[in-house]
Order: C-alpha cells, then sequence, then structure tokens
C-alpha cells in the first residue's frame, strides 16, 4: 500500500461511508509526479475533482503531513494523463480562479431529484431554465420551507452548465455578503464585481438573509441589474415568497418577481417514500417496506433529515454489525421521534382528523356514539397516543372519559382495525403526514416572525 492509499484509507475512518464510495474511492494516487510538497490525484471527471478539491483537499493534506511530517499542496487531475494529452487540475483556487469555483455537490442532479406533487412545478421550472438560461424565466425565484429540495434543484441546474463547460457561481447569500463586506474592507471591488458580474450563472441560496441589509442589496441590484442586461441566467431560492421578506427594498422584490416564482411544498407520503427508496437505491442500503414506512410518516419533511435518518442507520448497523429491523430502527431513532412528538399537541391532532374526516372537532370530544363519530375519535386517540408525549391519563382527561382504561379499549381496538383493513392502515399514515406536516410549517411561521 503506498502513501496516497494510506491516507485515503485513514479519510475513510473519518467521513460517511456513503461519500467515500462515492468520491474518495474513485481517486488514483499518481506516484510517478507525485513529490513531498506536492500530491497529484487523478479523479473520473471535473464534478468529482471539485467536490473532493473543496471539501477534503485541507483534510488530505493533514493526512499526509501526519505520514511524512511535510503538510503538502493537494492538486486533482481529471482523465487518464499521457505526454500527448493536456492535464486538466483542479487548484487551489486564487481570487480569480475563485470566479469559475462553483462547490457544487455532483450528486444533486436532475435525476437524482424525486418529482412528485408537491415539487413538480419547480422541477419543471428548473429544468426549463437549465435548457434555455436567459431566455425563459430571469429570474427564476424557487421558495418553501427547510429541507424540501430547493437547494438540490438550484445546484441540478449548476451542475447541467458545469457539464457544458459554462461559468457558474454557486453561493449563499451568507458568503456573497462576507465577500462583498471583505472586499470592501480592502479596497478591492473591482475584483468583486469582476467575479459575480462575469459567469454565465448566477445561482443564490438563502436570498432572505438579504432583508435589512442595506449596502448589500444596495450591490447586489447592481449585480443582478449587470447579469440581466445581458441575458445571464440568474436563480434565488428563499424560505418564503419576496413579498414576506420584511425589510427588502421595493426595487429589489420587484426584479424578483419579474421572472417566474416556484413554490415547493412539503412532500406526501407517497413522495417520501419515492424519495427514501431512492436513497437507499443510490447509497446500497436495503430497507423493507415496513421500515421505510415508518421512517415516511415519523420523520417529518424535511429530506435532509429523512436522507440523515437513513445515514445513521446504516452506520449503527454496520457497527453494531445488526440487520435493521423495524424494532432495530424505532430504537435508534426514538430520541428523534420523541422531540417531534413533543411539538405536536392534542388540538393539532383534532384539528386535523376533523378536517379529514368531515366530523366536527366539538363532535369528536363528545359523548356521541354514531359510528362516524366514535371512528374519529378513536383515530383521534391513536393518534394522540402515538404522535405526542401524553399518557393515556392525560388523553382521557382531554377527551372527557373516566380513566385510562377507555383510551386502552380504543387502542386496542384500533391495533384490531389495522390488522384487517389495510385502507385504514394508509389512512392513519397519511393523516400522521398532515399532522407533522402542519406542525412543522406552523414552526417555520413562528421561527420567520
Amino acid at each position: 500500500m503506498n502513501i496516497g492509499q494510506k491516507v485515503l484509507f485513514e479519510l475513510k475512518k473519518e467521513i460517511s461511508g456513503t461519500e467515500y464510495e462515492r468520491y474518495i474511492r474513485k481517486l488514483l494516487y499518481d506516484t510517478r509526479r507525485s513529490r513531498s510538497n506536492i500530491v497529484y490525484f487523478n479523479a473520473p471527471n471535473m464534478l468529482v475533482a471539485k467536490w473532493i478539491k473543496t471539501k477534503y483537499a485541507d483534510k488530505i493534506a493533514h493526512l499526509f503531513e501526519l505520514q511524512n511530517e511535510v503538510k503538502p499542496e493537494i492538486e486533482i487531475t481529471v482523465g487518464k494523463q499521457t505526454e500527448k494529452s493536456p492535464k486538466t487540475v483542479v487548484k487551489q483556487s486564487s481570487e480569480k480562479q475563485q470566479s469559475k469555483s462553483t462547490y457544487l455537490n455532483p450528486s444533486l442532479t436532475f435525476e437524482s431529484f424525486i418529482v412528485g406533487d408537491s415539487n413538480q412545478f419547480a422541477y419543471t421550472t428548473a429544468k426549463s431554465v437549465a435548457e434555455k438560461p436567459g431566455q425563459l424565466y430571469n429570474p427564476l425565484f424557487i421558495y418553501g420551507g427547510v429541507g424540501l429540495g430547493k437547494t438540490h434543484l438550484l445546484q441540478a441546474i449548476g451542475n447541467y452548465h458545469v457539464a457544458l463547460g459554462h461559468t457558474v457561481i454557486y453561493t449563499t447569500l451568507e458568503q456573497f455578503m462576507n465577500s462583498f463586506t471583505s472586499h470592501l474592507r480592502s479596497q478591492t471591488m473591482d475584483r468583486f464585481r469582476d467575479k459575480f458580474r462575469e459567469c454565465d450563472l448566477l445561482l443564490i441560496d438563502d436570498i432572505q438573509f438579504l432583508s435589512r441589509k442595506e449596502q448589500t442589496q444596495e450591490e447586489f441590484f447592481h449585480t443582478f441589474n449587470e447579469l440581466h442586461n445581458a441575458n445571464k441566467q440568474i436563480v434565488m431560492t428563499a424560505d418564503r415568497a419576496p413579498n414576506k421578506i420584511a425589510g427588502l427594498v421595493d426595487r429589489l422584490r420587484t426584479r424578483f418577481e419579474w421572472g417566474l416564482m416556484a413554490d415547493i411544498q412539503p412532500p406526501g407520503l407517497e413522495t417520501k417514500i419515492a424519495i427514501i427508496q431512492k436513497k437507499c437505491e443510490l447509497d446500497g442500503i436495503e430497507l423493507n417496506h415496513e421500515i421505510i414506512n415508518f421512517i415516511a410518516t415519523n420523520m417529518g419533511d424535511n429530506i435532509r433529515e429523512i436522507e440523515g435518518t437513513i445515514i445513521k442507520l446504516n452506520a449503527l448497523s454496520s457497527m453494531l454489525n445488526q440487520e435493521i429491523t423495524l424494532d432495530f430502527a424505532q430504537n435508534a431513532i426514538k430520541d428523534q421521534i420523541k422531540e417531534k412528538k413533543e411539538n405536536v399537541t392534542i388540538d393539532d391532532i383534532v384539528k386535523i382528523v376533523s378536517r379529514e374526516l368531515n366530523i366536527k372537532p366539538s363532535d369528536i370530544k363528545s359523548k356521541k356514539r354514531t359510528k362516524s363519530v366514535v371512528d374519529a375519535r378513536r383515530t383521534a386517540i391513536y393518534l394522540a397516543r402515538n404522535l405526542t408525549p401524553n399518557s393515556m391519563p392525560q388523553i382521557a382527561l382531554y377527551f372527557g372519559m373516566k380513566d385510562h382504561t377507555a383510551i386502552s379499549h380504543a387502542m386496542k381496538k384500533i391495533n384490531e382495525i389495522i390488522e384487517n383493513d389495510e385502507n385504514f392502515k394508509v389512512l392513519l399514515e397519511e393523516l400522521s403526514n398532515k399532522i407533522n406536516t402542519d406542525t412543522q410549517n406552523n414552526e417555520n411561521e413562528a421561527g420567520s416572525k
């Protein structure tokens, strides 16, 4: 094993198995060209090279330093090198090179994005913009809650154009603001403007943080105008629509609304199941339908959080050398589910059950014994027991029942129905999903005020 292989083996211990298999494993150490002060690796394509260079170059250099006490410069070449073929190298970015730097995750493509009813419009418009930049919708403004796929679509557009050799800048608003402040202080604003105004596409994540940043808004206004006038594509994401971003000057707000606004809604249960299945397929993780259903129903709508849960289960399974069963999964993520339960109230549950089953909330909490009311009440009790931290006596008190034995009886009856009625089981899963979605939306709204 050469020193390059040793370093990558050590790196494997410090990162997720997914990232190692998808990116690091594809690196080949170039023993012929590498020296103590400069190290060459070969990557299969530019996207992988840039991803590794951006995220792991410093870590790789540090691991080499541990091996031979010299911290080398890391260079990653793309494609097989011959004496007749020029090399493509991803180097440490100078300010000029930085202007072409994308910092894109190569796995975030249109092909890996799961499309459902909640994100169909945003996906279609993003793909149209990628195929005809600066022609159809400029700017494109994608908005929605945390972890619903906005950044995925933004980077999918970027990766599409990097593959075509175009100059793409992907940045968060925070990075844009920090760069602006740094150049302002060092009196190098010409370099800043060259960087952000001489690109083919400008992709800005979390534009809502422009709120009340007057100086940054002024600079972004001029950057926007320069690019738009040159028919260069601008795509932005935010957690809310432009007219909901407080402290945004009118001239920027109207420009954000010039093109097209596309919102992403929380995914339905079927979409979440499809996302989990796709994640498992990409990462080679085996989860049966029961486990996938459990995760989709109990983990809310944040796709990043759901994907993190799958990675966690796979890592625990490998470390403990245990198969991922339903019991294993329930135990592994019980703390996360408990935290979510603490945010759900019985009032939330009764409100959703009332709306979906067309039964008045007052009837659900009453003593009425008609079949439709009894079924709705049992459903609400079952969901309250599973989605909130309330004890059976607390639930009994809420529904005006004598004691916890009535709740126990209702739970037993519901479990019997679940065993024999697949449609009712699906209904419970859909209600659970809607309750979690509504609760998360309420938290997001409260957090944005």
